[in-house]
């Protein structure tokens, strides 16, 4: 088990590297420069990975990109590059909640993502499993066996702050979610490149991360990732509803803002159908990139509005909700 090391809280300028699911600044035709000059034009590119589906949840997968218009900060843009994404890689970052809070569910939470590493994982993807309670811990790095991540999910426990005495302290760590993300993403998929998501399973509920929930998220952003959340909860911990009540809140921002779903089972069967759902989508997106007609580096963030036009067609698209531009 390999715990993580928290960086300082500084966000690095984006470096000039093709990454196939965010921006990518890529050097155009040119001619040859003088013998005393250099010189270099860069071409911004922005890919955006999104699904389309029907009021009842059934994916749409023959669109093609005359059906789709995309928009940066309210402006059209062209779409440049057009792809259905089925056949190629993912790069997967398994996150599982081992707080005291899922001491009732960590042994079906465990059991349906290793039957969900059985039937999704293909020779060509990378996937690696963190668990995340007072601590966050790398229990398997990247591997392309799924026999090494079984073997790293029996490991996985439950793990709560240990009691100084018999007073309350309400500065005691718990559950460090927002710090799961942040290095993951950080720490682990900002350097991969092609698509990639995290499977994040938990209540939601953050208890002593030393970042807050929006650093999590520009993390997220920053490094193109997906969040999928599973959001479950221990019955005997949270009472008879299972209710999350602001996890909830915490899951569905996560997601939906980087071009993910929530989702919260009530029982098992619920849980692998959650599973089965997140395999079907990373095997139904669709590719769109487009150079923006805003090309300053400046580093903020850029909003995202992607539509379709197919006509008599009831259609919703999800997809992430913007970017952030590279810095000078």
């Amino acid at each position: 088990m390999q715990p993580f090391k928290k960086p300082p809280l500084v966000f690095l300028a984006a470096l000039l590297v093709t990454t196939a699911g965010g921006v990518a600044w890529l050097p155009a035709a040119q001619e040859p420069p003088e013998p005393s000059a250099t010189l270099r034009v860069e071409v911004p590119v922005v890919n955006v990975y999104c699904t389309v589906k029907e009021p009842s949840g059934r994916l749409i997968t023959d669109l093609t990109a005359d059906d789709f218009e995309i928009r940066e900060d309210g402006q059209k843009q062209e779409i440049r590059y057009f792809t259905r994404e089925t056949d190629r890689p993912v790069t997967l970052g398994l996150l599982v909640d081992t707080s005291v809070s899922q001491q009732g569910v960590l042994p079906v939470e465990k059991e349906a993502a290793a039957e969900f590493l059985r039937q999704v994982m293909r020779p060509v993807d990378l996937v690696l499993l963190i668990t995340f309670d007072v601590n966050v811990d790398l229990l398997q790095d990247f591997t392309q066996e799924v026999e090494r991540l079984e073997r790293a999910l029996g490991r996985a426990r439950i793990n709560s702050p240990v009691a100084l005495g018999p007073f309350p302290q309400s500065g005691r760590r718990g559950t460090s979610l927002y710090d799961a993300v942040y290095l993951v993403s950080k720490q682990k998929l900002a350097g991969e490149v092609g698509r990639k998501a995290v499977i994040l399973l938990t209540d939601g509920v953050d208890a002593g991360s030393d970042v807050k929930e929006q650093d999590a998220l520009e993390a997220a952003q920053r490094s193109d990732t997906i969040i999928y959340s599973i959001g479950i909860a221990d019955p005997e911990f949270y009472g008879w509803s299972g209710d999350l009540g602001h996890g909830r809140g915490v899951l569905k921002k996560l997601s939906e803002e980087t071009g993910g779903r929530a989702y919260f089972p009530t029982k098992a069967e619920k849980l692998r159908e959650a599973f089965d759902q997140i395999a079907q989508e990373l095997r139904s997106q669709y590719s769109i990139g487009y150079a923006p007609t805003n090309r300053i580096r400046d580093g903020r963030f850029r909003k995202i509005e992607l539509k379709v036009k197919a006509k008599g067609r009831d259609l919703r698209v999800q997809a992430r909700r913007g970017y952030y531009a590279p810095r000078s």
